[in-house]
């Protein structure tokens, strides 16, 4: 596993389709305000984000870490 990524979280993709489900703005829309490429927030289904990725992902939806690496459905 690369030195600076997130260890993958089964919550971590489906937190950040609920907050643009709840901010009505879609995943490509939010992947486009990060600086991601296409597809890049959907593999975290599968493939560990980097932390840099995952930062830019919070900043874009005005969220903390803590809230998209919580479990889903988890109050923090």
């Amino acid at each position: 596993m690369k030195e600076n990524a997130i260890s993958q979280s089964p919550g971590l993709y489906t937190n950040v389709r609920l907050i643009c489900e709840e901010r009505k703005i879609t995943i490509a829309e939010l992947e486009r305000a990060a600086g991601l490429g296409n597809g890049v927030v959907r593999k975290w289904n599968s493939a560990s984000p980097t932390l840099r990725t995952v930062i830019a992902v919070a900043h874009c939806l005005g969220v903390t870490l803590d809230e998209l690496l919580a479990p889903s459905g988890a109050a923090v």
